[in-house]
C-alpha cells in the first residue's frame, strides 16, 4: 500500500465512526475515496454538484449554514459533513471552507453498503443526537465500573489509620484506658522494642478486665491479644476484609518490613465502600470544633473521585457532595449558637449556585443568605452579623471559598428581614435592568439548607406568583439567558481559552453547563416550579408543559454527559494532587467524546433558538 493510502488509512481507523469497520470494509471503502483540496471560501459541495458524498475533513475548517445562510456549525479535523446522501428528504445543507482546506471523500453508495452490512457502523448515522448522547452516558458510567472504586482495586495503605496509638505491654489498664480515651479509639497496639506483640480492644477491655474484676493496675499484657494476625500496607483492601471476616476480628495491624505502619478497621472498610456521603454526614454533624469540620472537608475531594470512578451520575455525585457542604453549614450555624447565644429571632439560612441546585462539586464558592423575621431591629444586627461571619468564615476554613462577587450572608445586603427580601425582588421582576438580572440568576436559585422554612416558603411562593404572571420579566431572564452560547464548534483554537493561566483549555462550565442551568430557570420560573435543582426543573417544566417532553430528555441527556466529563476531569486533577478547576484539555476527550459534546452543544442551540422564538428575546439584546 502507498505511503500515502497508508496514511488515509491510519487516520479513519482512529475517528469514528470507521473506527467501527472491520479491516475488510475499511479497505473497501479506502479504495472509493478520493481526496480534495478546497480554497478558502470554497462551497461544498461546489455548485451543480449531486453532493452525493460524505466529506470528512482531514486539514482545515468548514462552516455550515442552513438554507437561510445561518451558521450552524463549524467542523475541523476529524469531523465529518454529509449534505445529502444520509437523508435526501431533509434539509439540504451547504458548507463553505473557512480556510485552505484538504478534504477525504466517501461516496454515498459506498457507504450504504457498508452500513447494510455493520449494524454498529449503521447505527452512528442512523441515531439521533439525543440518542447518541444517552448511549454515550451509559458507555461513559458503565465503563466507570462499581469495581473500579471497590475494596478490589484499592491497598490497604489507601484506607489505614496512619496514625498509631500505642503503649508498652508493662502499662496498666488504667493507663491504656486513659490513652484510648484521650485519642478517641477503640483500640491500642502494644509494642516493645519497636515490635507489635499484642492489641487490646474495648471488647478485650469489657470481657477481660471487668467481667472478670482485676485491679486497676493490672498490666495491659494481661489483658490484650498477643501476637495478633497482621496485614502489610500492600495488601488488598478486599483480602483485609476477608482476614477479618475468617479471623472475627475487627481490627487489623498494619507491619512493614520497616516496622508499624497503622491500623485498619472495619469502620475504614464500612466508611469507603458507603463513603460515601451518609457517614461523612453524620461525623460532619457530630463535630465540635470548626477544625473537625475542615479534617471533614478534607476527605470531600476523595469522595468525589470515589463516586467518580464508581459509575455515578453526575446528578447522584451533586446531590451527595451537596449534602455534605449542607451538613457543614447546619454544624456551623449550631456551632455559632453555642458560642453567641440563641438567635434573638427566627431565620433561615438559605444558599444559592450550585450548593443550592444539588450540582455541587468539591470545587466551588460559596453563595448564601439570611432571610431574617420581620421582628428584626437595629438591635438584631450585631447577632446577625456575627452569626453568619463565623459560618462564612468556617465554610472558607473548610475550603469553600468566599464568594468573588460577595454574595454570601455576611454581606449586610444579603442578611435582610423577609419584607426587605420581598421588596429586592419585586424590584428586580417589575425593573430588569442589567445588575437586577445577574441578581436574578444568582438568587432566584435558593435553597432552605437550616433555620425557619416558614420563612423562606412564604418568600418563594411570592416571587414564583410574581414572576409567572410577568412575560415581560420572563423575557428578559431569556435574553440574559442566551447571553452564554455554545460553541458552534469543537476543534483547534475556536473554543479555547488564551489567557495565560489557562491556555488551550475548554471552559466547561461557562461555555456547557451554565447555558443549560439558565434554560431550565426561565422555563421553571415560567410555571411556579419550586425546585431548584437543573434536571427537576427540566423534568417539572416538561410535565406542565412549559417544555416538550423530547426538549428536556436532551436538555437533561445534554447536561449530564456535560457534567460527567467535568466530573471526570476533576477527579483527575485530584488524584494528581492538583487544585480542580473548570479547565477542560481537548487532549482529555477523544475523538468520539469530542463528536459526543459537539452533539451536546447541538441540543443547547436548539433549545436556546426555541426559547428566543417563544419570548422574542433577541430585542433585549
Amino acid at each position: 500500500m502507498e505511503i500515502e493510502l497508508e496514511e488515509i488509512r491510519d487516520f479513519l481507523a482512529q475517528r469514528p465512526p470507521f473506527d467501527h469497520l472491520p479491516d475488510a470494509a475499511l479497505d473497501l471503502l479506502l479504495g472509493e475515496m478520493s481526496i480534495r483540496y478546497l480554497r478558502r471560501t470554497s462551497q461544498v459541495p461546489p455548485e451543480g454538484d449531486t453532493g452525493d458524498f460524505l466529506y470528512l475533513v482531514r486539514k482545515g475548517a468548514l462552516e455550515v449554514h442552513d438554507s437561510t445562510g445561518k451558521l450552524m456549525e463549524k467542523l475541523g479535523e476529524g469531523d465529518y459533513f454529509i449534505p445529502y446522501c444520509d437523508n435526501p428528504d431533509s434539509e439540504r445543507l451547504q458548507a463553505n471552507a473557512e480556510e485552505d482546506t484538504l478534504v477525504y471523500l466517501a461516496p454515498c453508495d459506498v457507504l450504504k453498503r457498508l452500513r447494510s452490512s455493520s449494524p454498529e457502523f449503521d447505527h452512528f448515522f442512523s441515531a439521533g443526537t439525543n440518542e447518541r448522547l444517552r448511549l454515550a452516558i451509559h458507555q461513559i458510567t458503565d465503563d466507570g465500573g462499581l469495581n473500579n472504586s471497590s475494596l478490589m482495586n484499592i491497598s490497604a495503605a489507601e484506607l489505614f489509620e496512619s496514625r498509631v496509638v500505642q503503649t508498652s505491654p508493662d502499662s496498666t489498664v488504667l493507663q491504656a484506658a486513659q490513652i484510648m480515651t484521650e485519642h478517641g479509639v477503640s483500640s491500642l497496639l502494644i509494642t516493645a522494642d519497636d515490635r507489635l506483640v499484642g492489641i487490646v480492644t474495648d471488647k478485650d477491655l469489657r470481657r477481660r478486665f471487668i467481667c472478670q474484676r482485676l485491679a486497676y493496675d493490672t498490666p495491659i499484657e494481661q489483658v490484650m491479644t498477643p501476637n495478633p494476625i497482621y496485614i502489610s500496607s500492600d495488601t488488598p483492601a478486599f483480602e483485609a476484609l476477608l482476614r477479618m471476616t475468617r479471623e472475627g476480628v475487627h481490627h487489623l495491624p498494619v507491619v512493614d518490613p520497616d516496622g508499624l505502619k497503622g491500623l485498619i478497621s472495619t469502620t475504614d472498610l464500612i466508611r469507603y465502600q458507603s463513603a460515601h456521603g451518609p457517614y461523612l454526614v453524620r461525623e460532619i454533624l457530630r463535630a465540635e470544633r470548626i477544625d473537625d469540620l475542615k479534617n471533614s472537608a478534607a476527605r470531600l475531594p476523595r469522595l468525589q473521585i470515589q463516586l467518580a470512578e464508581s459509575g455515578a451520575t453526575a446528578h447522584h455525585i451533586g446531590q451527595v457532595v451537596s449534602s455534605v457542604t449542607d451538613a457543614i453549614t447546619q454544624r456551623l450555624l449550631v456551632l455559632a449558637e453555642q458560642q453567641l447565644g440563641p438567635a434573638p429571632l427566627a431565620y433561615a439560612w438559605v444558599s444559592g449556585g450550585s450548593q443550592a441546585r444539588q450540582e455541587q462539586t468539591s470545587y466551588s464558592d460559596q453563595d448564601n443568605a439570611l432571610i431574617l423575621a420581620d421582628g428584626y431591629q437595629s438591635e438584631h444586627e450585631a447577632y446577625f452579623a456575627a452569626l453568619a461571619n463565623f459560618v462564612c468564615d468556617g465554610l472558607d476554613a473548610c475550603g469553600f471559598y468566599y464568594c468573588p462577587g460577595e454574595a454570601m450572608a455576611s454581606n449586610p445586603k444579603w442578611r435582610q428581614p423577609l419584607a426587605r427580601w420581598r421588596s429586592y425582588f419585586s424590584t428586580w421582576i417589575e425593573k430588569p435592568e442589567p445588575m437586577a438580572l445577574m441578581l436574578s440568576s444568582i438568587f432566584f436559585d435558593l435553597r432552605l439548607v437550616a433555620g425557619d422554612a416558614e420563612l423562606f416558603d412564604q418568600l418563594q411562593q411570592g416571587v414564583l406568583e410574581q414572576t409567572q404572571k410577568n412575560k415581560i420579566f420572563l423575557a428578559y431572564m431569556a435574553a440574559n439567558a442566551l447571553q452564554h452560547r455554545p460553541p458552534l464548534g469543537f476543534f483547534r483554537q475556536l473554543v479555547l481559552i488564551s489567557d495565560g493561566d489557562h491556555d488551550n483549555t475548554f471552559d466547561i462550565k461557562h461555555r456547557g453547563l451554565v447555558t443549560i442551568v439558565d434554560l431550565a430557570r426561565v422555563y421553571a420560573l415560567s410555571c411556579g416550579c419550586t425546585e431548584v435543582n437543573t434536571l427537576d426543573r427540566l423534568r417539572f417544566s416538561a410535565a406542565h408543559g412549559a417544555l416538550s417532553q423530547e426538549g428536556a430528555a436532551n436538555l437533561i441527556d445534554a447536561l449530564e454527559f456535560i457534567s460527567i466529563l467535568r466530573i471526570r476531569h476533576q477527579a483527575k486533577q485530584l488524584k494528581q494532587g492538583q487544585a480542580a478547576d473548570n479547565y477542560l484539555p481537548p487532549n482529555e476527550l477523544s475523538a468520539l467524546e469530542r463528536g459526543h459534546l459537539r452533539d451536546a452543544f447541538k441540543v443547547i442551540a436548539e433549545m436556546q433558538s426555541a426559547l428566543d422564538s417563544r419570548y422574542q428575546a433577541s430585542r433585549f439584546y
